[in-house]
């Protein structure tokens, strides 16, 4: 079986719209932090979804992991963000879009 990817749908806090230059250069460092590891597979903006920031699809070895990185997520540690961890499993060419 393939391993599991995880999504964390981030969602705006009531505090968001007192995001600091800091919390954002905070939050970018983070990305790059996990895709240096290998652990990030995408990530990007929503636009035109009331509530909701982005998102981050990340590679990691277990649930608990992503559950993990999305508590250290600094948009989340510094309140002006919570999330959503959804697991998700791709479906493509190598895995015959899941019909095996």
């Amino acid at each position: 079986m393939e391993k599991m990817m995880y999504m964390m749908m981030i969602k705006k806090s009531k505090t968001y719209n007192k995001l600091t230059k800091k919390a954002v250069l905070e939050h970018v460092e983070n990305i790059r932090k996990l895709d240096d590891e290998g652990k990030l597979e995408f990530c990007g903006v929503f636009k035109g979804y009331p509530g909701m920031a982005g998102m981050y699809i990340l590679k990691t070895d277990s649930r608990e992991e992503a559950e993990e990185i999305c508590n250290e997520e600094p948009l989340v540690t510094g309140g002006y963000a919570t999330y959503q961890l959804v697991s998700l499993q791709a479906a493509n060419r190598e895995n015959n879009y899941l019909l095996n």
